[in-house]
């Protein structure tokens, strides 16, 4: 899937999430917090390829990480997802309070990037370092703007057009973490 592909997918995503009501964080976040975090979350996994946007700007990490892993390898996994999630806490989240809105946002356009490239024919490797593959291709060409496009206009339109206070909850575990995170950036 190319760049505009998966920022259009987890804008698309991000509307989905906040109709669902996902998470309550997602439900009543700032669009401005939301919007540039599901954005650079959506970016993120291919920071494995230094062809990338991200894998441009930031060489230094790209090319070692393209090196040992391959693109579409490690980044494009589950563990990787979890490992975000963690890094942020730790490391990121100690030194520079950000909001629950954007980190929800975040892991969202991370997890959008996954199921994305889900839908080529190459899939994606959600259990690495198992060679095991998850793809549902349903996009059959390499780089199919038109049918990224059409993809997250469905996703879109789809999510506009569900009724209101219609609600997926996450599996409590999940939320049960993502509220402790949001109370815990709150300021009181």
């Amino acid at each position: 899937m190319t760049a505009e592909g998966h920022l259009l997918f987890s804008v698309a995503t991000l509307v989905l999430a906040q109709k669902l009501e996902i998470t309550p964080v997602l439900a009543q976040g700032d669009w401005f917090h939301m919007i540039p975090a599901v954005l650079l979350g959506s970016l993120l996994p291919d920071l494995d390829h230094p062809g990338s946007i991200l894998g441009r700007l930031f060489r230094i990490i790209s090319l070692p990480l393209s090196k040992l892993c391959g693109h579409r390898g490690f980044t494009h996994s589950l563990l990787a997802f979890c490992g975000l999630a963690i890094l942020w806490e730790t490391q990121v989240a100690p030194y520079i309070t950000i909001s629950a809105d954007f980190f929800h946002a975040l892991l969202l356009g991370y997890l959008s990037h996954l199921l994305a490239d889900m839908l080529t024919p190459s899939g994606v490797p959600f259990l690495w370092p198992l060679k095991m593959r998850f793809a549902l291709p349903i996009l059959a060409k390499k780089n199919s703007k038109k049918g990224e496009r059409f993809i997250s206009v469905i996703i879109l339109v789809g999510a506009l057009f569900l009724p209101p206070h219609l609600t997926f909850s996450l599996p409590t575990q999940i939320n049960h973490w993502l509220q402790m995170y949001h109370d815990k950036r709150t300021p009181f």
